[in-house]
């Protein structure tokens, strides 16, 4: 069994391994045939859905997983971005090939549509985030086209281009599926699917049992579910909050060194010793258009630079040196006077004393910038103004709009695989091994020796070879089931051996009474065995088949040698008299039935939950009601008398007419049989004694056994008086 395991192991490694290659090298190669071929297709999809259809939820998240991360690698960095999608579409393909959703056509286009969606509006999504409006991929002409028509807008253009192509690309990878699943017969998919058990491969029947048991409060399933869920969600969470974070300050710094830079360039050309000339003359000052010119080409060094320009910091406001046009925006004039404003006001003390000042992030009338002020000096090293640049930090507001989206596809990414791998680890690791063992010991049977082996046996196959301490809990379940055989086998034997003491006392006890009255010869024996040939017919015959059970049938049969119990309290004058019993006496004799049942009713008290004990008193109560009410001691009738009563009332009567007695020559075997037919609805109960007169053969063998039986005694008794 271990060998076939590990077998069985290592051929689901290796197809894992094959379709796992194969599945990354169709992806890449349709996506490069598809691109070389310029059709409006992505075909990289097309190896994550055969991988998944055919191998299962491993190879499919795998293969879509590492795919973009190899395209990534070697042509296109975003493909990686995308990973999450093929990731999903590969979960949903492993789950509908499992439910077995490709059998129907309305549920084969569900699935088209479903991974459509996915590959179509959540990755036009993404697009638009990372890339803008038309920014990127095959969808970009026919995205304009839908714009420019009129009829979308921008986003709802990228939406729509981007679902209709990835619907023709999706269709044209589910025939594929189709073909493929199609082709291969059922038992090599059987063979491919991927799965991981680490015990006996249960049957689909014995797995949906496995999944489906129920739990107090929540499973481990869900449990495990939530746990991934949770770390997954916080290691991501707080890997890209930090992450977000440092690439924002790292932004800001690299703007902030710009523009520290720019404005240390544009303070370097401006002669401070004329800021008075440039403010008052403007442009016909020496030198100013020259200098007006080389803070241009230091403004155009960079795209990020909105504005430039030189402030003079008075009481009355910021006095115009240089303001630079910008596209849409021309600039001051020299010399004009702009008030200060509101938020202005704070840095004022700082600006008027001419200190330098750290940048200022504000995002107000000219959207988010990142403004620097570097302070002028004269040649007596007094601030005569300060060079401001101004740079736009609305690109770095949409690059982290782009990076956050990056962040999050990432995420979803791994996410989903890691889940998903998790999951299947759980469910082949922990989930069907604890839940075998658990259907396997709550259905042990215990009602034979052939069922209890079986129980075992059963837990014995499962094979559970998880290396870990559920490995070691079905260990100890298989070796606590053995010795609990064992020690039921053992108990069993015990039972077997006091029952056999038990009824072995109750024969040498009615043996004992027996043994007084010279005239009944076996009779508790004969009794006995007519009882259960009366109770098989019965029960063969369905009478009273609520009550004939295997159970009653024992405790009868055990209980019947006890009905003349109560007769060790009648005298031996009485007992053995060989004549005619005078109605005095019969009254004494009739007290046998009421003085059998305080004798087992004293039994009773000492094991009370003896059920053939309460038979026992049934039968020595009873036994001598008749079905017409005129028996004795009660005047019992019908079935007010109890059945087992009235099934040794049969037995007796029979025995007492066929035997011979000290006072009487017994009857045939016919003319007894047809006093009991006589009795029938009078006497006897007439469906009891019905199944008797049914049993004639086997009450006829019984007969003559026991009848050979009392002979051979009264011969061996001869030859002893003979000896003597």
């Amino acid at each position: 069994m271990e060998k076939v395991n590990k077998n069985y192991r290592r051929s689901r490694i290796i197809w894992m391994i094959v379709l796992s290659i194969c599945g990354i090298v169709i992806n890449l190669g349709g996506a490069a045939l598809a691109e070389w071929l310029e059709l409006p297709l992505f075909l990289d999809t097309v190896g994550t859905v055969l991988a998944a259809g055919l191998g299962g939820f491993v190879p499919g998240v795998t293969v879509g997983l590492l795919s973009n991360v190899i395209k990534a690698l070697i042509s296109d960095p975003a493909s990686i971005y995308y990973g999450f999608i093929n990731v999903m579409i590969a979960v949903i393909t492993a789950f509908s090939v499992q439910k077995g959703y490709f059998k129907k056509i309305w549920t084969t286009l569900l699935y088209v549509l479903v991974i459509s969606l996915i590959g179509g509006i959540v990755s036009a999504i993404l697009t638009w985030f990372l890339y803008g409006f038309a920014g990127e991929g095959i969808s970009v002409p026919f995205v304009k086209y839908l714009y420019n028509n009129g009829t979308f807008n921008m986003f709802q253009a990228q939406l729509v281009a981007d679902f209709v192509i990835d619907l023709a690309d999706k269709v044209v990878t589910v025939i594929v599926l189709l073909i493929v699943l199609f082709i291969i017969p059922q038992k090599v998919k059987e063979s491919i699917w991927v799965d991981g058990w680490k015990q006996t491969p249960l049957s689909k029947e014995a797995r949906k049992a496995a999944r489906s048991t129920e739990s107090r409060s929540m499973s481990v399933r869900t449990r495990i579910l939530i746990l991934l869920m949770s770390a997954c969600f916080l290691i991501a969470a707080a890997s890209t909050v930090i992450s977000f974070m440092l690439y924002r300050d790292s932004t800001i710094d690299d703007h902030i060194k710009l523009g520290e830079g720019v404005a240390y360039l544009a303070a370097s050309v401006i002669d401070a010793d004329h800021v008075d000339e440039y403010i008052e003359q403007g442009e016909a000052a020496e030198g100013y258009l020259d200098i007006e010119n080389r803070l241009y080409n230091v403004r155009n060094s960079s795209p990020d630079i909105q504005y430039v320009y030189v402030y003079k910091i008075m009481e009355d406001g910021c006095h115009v040196v240089f303001d630079l046009d910008t596209d849409g925006l021309a600039g001051s004039d020299p010399g004009d006077v702009i008030e200060f404003d509101d938020a202005f006001s704070k840095y004022l003390p700082a600006l008027l004393a001419g200190e330098k000042l750290d940048p200022i992030i504000s995002d107000e009338t000219y959207g988010w910038l990142l403004t620097i002020y570097q302070p002028v000096y004269d040649s007596n090293g007094v601030c005569q103004c300060y060079a401001a640049v101004d740079i736009s930090m609305n690109q770095l507001r949409d690059d982290q709009h782009s990076f956050f989206a990056k962040q999050i596809a990432l995420f979803l990414g791994f996410f989903i695989f890691v889940l998903t791998i998790g999951l299947w680890v759980a469910e082949f690791n922990i989930i069907y091994p604890v839940n075998t063992m658990a259907i396997s010991a709550s259905g042990f049977a215990y009602n034979s020796d052939e069922a209890r082996m079986n129980s075992v046996d059963r837990i014995k196959e499962l094979d559970i070879h998880t290396g870990d301490e559920i490995e070691n809990l079905y260990h100890a379940l298989v070796k606590t089931t053995e010795d609990s055989m064992q020690y039921v086998a053992d108990i069993q034997e015990h039972t077997e051996t006091i029952s056999n003491m038990q009824n072995g006392l109750i024969m040498v006890l009615a043996d004992l009474v027996e043994s007084r009255d010279q005239c009944t010869g076996d009779h508790v024996k004969k009794t006995a065995a007519y009882a259960k040939i009366i109770m098989k017919k019965m029960k063969e015959e369905g009478i009273y088949k609520d009550q004939v059970t295997d159970e009653f049938i024992a405790d009868v049969e055990h209980a019947a040698p006890l009905h003349d119990i109560g007769k060790i309290k009648v005298s031996d004058t009485i007992l053995n008299k060989p004549g005619r019993l005078t109605d005095e006496e019969f009254e004494i004799m009739k007290r046998h039935t009421t003085e059998g049942m305080e004798i087992i009713n004293q039994a009773i008290a000492i094991v009370p939950d003896s059920a053939y004990l309460t038979e026992a008193k049934n039968i020595s109560t009873y036994h001598h009601e008749k079905w017409d009410g005129s028996g004795y001691p009660e005047g019992l009738s019908g079935e007010e008398i109890p059945l087992s009563a009235r099934i040794m009332a049969v037995a007796d009567v029979f025995d007492a007419l066929i035997s011979n007695r000290s006072y009487k020559k017994g009857f045939s075997f016919e003319k007894s049989m047809d006093i009991i037919r006589e009795g029938l609805g009078t006497h006897f109960d007439p469906l009891v004694a019905q199944a008797f007169l049914d049993a004639e053969d086997e009450v006829k063998r019984v007969a003559e056994e026991h009848s050979r039986i009392y002979e051979h005694k009264d011969d061996m008794k001869d030859d002893s008086k003979d000896t003597k």
